[in-house]
């Protein structure tokens, strides 16, 4: 692999922190882990899954702007200014499996794989040490915190292998801290009846959950031809399967359809997800959040609010409609707007604390 350029190296004003700590490797060695691992604009660390923690310097002897990417595309840090000659420290703790992507694709690369982008990139160190995989922070009420979100969904969630697509769990993990992962289980095409019966789906997800973990479920667009009584009860088994292994289950209800009325709102079946029998999604996760005691993030509602805010036309850019005349599957632009509301309804909902998310 490709080492910086030396003069690069030579500018460096971090030269002591040039090797990461140990990090603990496959087949139980230590191998330290930095910028040797790294090219001036991504990184391979060959680790085994698991969740790790990430602190980078970014900076260098010109004016700058970096964000990093991991695994399959996933948005890890949002853009980040800094002025010439200067450095700023940034941490986030990430996700790292087998498959990378989607749970029933490729397997990927191993290790983790992190990408340094933006108008003007510049890595001047980097250190990866393992995550504490089981420490759970109490809250005041000594109820534990997430150190894990996990999400079940699909396509519109998943973390998408291909440009132009993206989901909105796919750019959730910018806007979290260190101290918090997101390990995205969402894949396309996936309804609930076949999510539950899929066993690299629910029956390998489902085991990891630990006590304080938030488990995301929004399961509905692919849900076509199941009926209602169906639909509720297969929503009722992912709560009560949450709840099992001491997770903290919280219903989402499904992103909009971009599908406008004459009159500019999308009041109708199609954008709101009413499937062909008559079954009103939205409603429905609605009705099982109340009657479960379960949080509710209504995503229907909030993605409603903005589609028709920006109207027929400024709402494209939020879809794909312009390069795939897609009114379903979200770009990155909009993928990105759809999890920031998903954060701000974690922190409303005070699911996570504030400390751990991400708001500039």
């Amino acid at each position: 692999m490709r080492r910086f350029d030396l003069a690069l190296l030579a500018a460096l004003t971090f030269s002591a922190a040039l090797t990461a700590a140990p990090v603990q490797a496959q087949g139980g060695g230590q191998r330290p882990l930095g910028l040797d691992h790294c090219t001036a604009t991504a990184c391979h660390f060959d680790v085994p899954p698991g969740t790790y923690d990430v602190r980078v310097v970014l900076g260098g002897d010109a004016a700058s702007h970096t964000s990093v990417s991991g695994e399959t595309r996933r948005a890890l840090l949002p853009g980040t200014p800094v002025p010439a000659g200067e450095r700023v420290v940034r941490s986030f703790t990430v996700n790292v499996r087998t498959p990378e992507g989607e749970p029933t694709g490729p397997a990927g690369t191993a290790g983790l794989d992190l990408a340094f982008g933006g108008p003007a990139p510049a890595l001047a160190d980097i250190r990866v040490t393992p995550a504490l995989p089981h420490a759970r922070t109490s809250s005041r009420g000594g109820t534990p915190t997430a150190r894990q979100i996990f999400l079940v969904g699909d396509s519109t969630v998943c973390d998408q292998p291909g440009d132009p697509y993206a989901g909105w769990g796919q750019q959730l993990p910018q806007y979290l801290r260190k101290g918090l992962s997101v390990a995205n289980y969402a894949d396309s095409g996936e309804s609930t009846v076949t999510y539950l019966g899929n066993p690299q789906l629910w029956a390998t997800v489902q085991p990891q959950f630990r006590r304080g973990d938030l488990v995301l479920i929004q399961l509905a667009h692919n849900d076509k031809t199941t009926d209602e009584a169906t639909y509720r009860a297969n929503l009722e088994s992912l709560v009560a399967g949450a709840r099992e292994k001491g997770g903290k289950p919280v219903l989402v209800t499904p992103i909009v359809r971009r599908w406008f009325n004459a009159d500019g709102t999308l009041d109708n079946g199609t954008a709101l997800l009413v499937n062909g029998l008559g079954v009103n999604h939205p409603e429905v996760v609605r009705s099982v959040a109340a009657a479960e005691g379960v949080p509710l993030i209504d995503l229907t509602a909030k993605t409603k609010a903005v589609v028709e805010s920006l109207g027929v036309e400024g709402s494209k850019a939020l879809y794909l409609y312009n390069e795939k005349r897609d009114n379903t599957h979200t770009s990155t632009h909009g993928a990105t707007v759809y999890a920031g509301l998903v954060r701000d309804e974690l922190v409303a909902l005070h699911l996570l604390p504030p400390g751990l998310v991400r708001v500039d």
